[in-house]
């Protein structure tokens, strides 16, 4: 089946809230990506409601100033998400944690996540953030991607989270610094 969105722009923003229809296309977004093996806290079978419940408190963090919330939408709607999670310890006022970066399948390999992950980094700017952590699976196309977009690779850690279906996977962490 042809992806009939395939040539259809991309647009980029920073939500400020998430109203009905968002929270349930990250959902749907959220049950692709787990359905597509992506080890992002959550184990399969997952219900449309449970991924919601999630995506309603993301967006009470955001309201809060806790969070930001970056979506990536075309034609077909949200296609992509990642957040900065701002609610760290007080000694650590100068950075985010990037997490939840999710790009549907149906628009894998055409520049959504690279373009998701420069926009996080001009919003953590913004928020006066110089430097910038995360965490993905080991192996996966998400760390060619951050090594790719140069960030620097720390470490793995072996067996640290399960595959949606079962199974032990590595996770690689990353840091970017934002100064210059």
């Amino acid at each position: 089946m042809q992806n009939e969105h395939a040539t259809d722009p991309v647009s980029i923003r920073r939500l400020s809230r998430a109203s009905g229809d968002e929270i349930r296309g990250l959902a749907e977004l959220l049950i692709d990506c787990v359905e597509g093996g992506a080890s992002v806290s959550f184990m399969l079978p997952l219900p449309l409601p449970k991924a919601e419940a999630f995506w309603h408190r993301v967006a009470d963090a955001v309201e809060r100033g806790e969070r930001a919330l970056l979506v990536a939408e075309d034609a077909g709607g949200i296609l992509g998400t990642v957040q900065l999670v701002f609610d760290l310890p007080e000694n650590q006022p100068h950075r985010a944690d990037l997490a939840k970066m999710l790009v549907h399948r149906r628009a894998r390999r055409r520049g959504v996540g690279a373009g998701l992950m420069r926009a996080a980094e001009d919003v953590a700017r913004a928020c006066g953030k110089s430097l910038l952590v995360l965490d993905t699976v080991t192996g996966s196309d998400a760390e060619r991607l951050y090594a790719r977009l140069g960030w620097q690779r720390c470490g793995v850690i072996p067996g640290y989270a399960l595959f949606p279906r079962g199974g032990l996977c590595a996770t690689t962490y990353f840091y970017r610094s934002l100064d210059g």
